[in-house]
């Protein structure tokens, strides 16, 4: 029987729990991410928004909503990294995470430089923070599986978009155009409204998504949220899942090698 294995993307905001009356001003309730996690029994764990950004862009040397969820996940190894530094930060979602009941190697960051674009943000004129995209190999029932997880800039918010200012998804690209083959899955918030078009992009280079018709955010009717995978690989599942823990639903996939 070929080696399965289920994982789960989400953006969890931090933390940040959704409200339909005043979704900015809903409460942070950490218990109800964890709780969200765990009801989805995956061998991975794909999480972007993992903290909340600092004033100043300071970023704390332990992170304290990662260090509740690896005292959740104590079944799982992990790895995590904050974006580059930067003061220009905004008090919104940042850091990725990757969680796996089998052992984490040869993890890395990649940070994905954001284009000068201005924008307002209460009468301050601002242009946005890089972004960044982390990985890691596993070892599923004696096959090797490298995972990708990220989080790109959301440009539609900026008046532009990525079909224009496309380095972020070049960038990425690479990383699957890397894989020669290997199996691997990307998953993570992409932030393209027009979806149709990073598709098509990652398509091109043998890699498909798990599903593009299910809207995936609850702001607005995108599909933001997704798992791309490669040949070696097949999708036996998936499950898009409104939460209360996020204005993100859940994404999960269940996937055998091929043989």
């Amino acid at each position: 029987m070929p080696a399965r294995f289920k994982i789960l993307q989400f953006n969890m905001q931090f933390g940040q729990t959704w409200s339909d009356t005043d979704p900015d001003r809903a409460p942070i309730r950490l218990s109800l991410t964890i709780d969200e996690i765990l009801s989805h029994d995956a061998d991975i764990v794909l999480l972007q928004e993992v903290e909340r950004a600092e004033p100043g862009g300071t970023q704390p040397p332990v992170p304290p909503n990662y260090t509740r969820l690896k005292a959740a996940l104590a079944g799982y190894d992990s790895y995590f990294s904050f974006p580059r530094q930067d003061p220009r930060e905004l008090p919104f979602g940042i850091g990725l995470a990757i969680f796996s009941r089998t052992p984490l190697r040869d993890a890395f960051r990649l940070d994905l430089p954001s284009p000068p674009v201005e924008f307002d943000f209460f009468g301050e004129k601002k242009t946005p923070t890089d972004r960044l995209l982390i990985g890691a190999t596993t070892t599923i029932g004696g096959r090797d599986l490298r995972i990708l997880n990220t989080h790109l800039l959301a440009l539609f918010m900026l008046r532009s978009s990525s079909e224009v200012h496309n380095e972020q998804r070049r960038l990425v690209a690479e990383q699957l155009r890397a894989a020669n083959g290997a199996a691997t899955v990307l998953g993570g918030d992409f932030n393209v409204s027009k979806h149709e078009s990073l598709v098509r992009q990652f398509g091109e280079i043998g890699f498909r998504t798990v599903q593009d018709k299910e809207i995936t955010w609850r702001r607005r009717p995108y599909v933001l949220d997704h798992l791309f995978y490669n040949a070696p690989l097949r999708p036996t599942s998936y499950a898009v899942k409104p939460t209360p823990a996020s204005d993100h639903h859940t994404l999960s996939a269940e996937f055998e090698f091929v043989e």
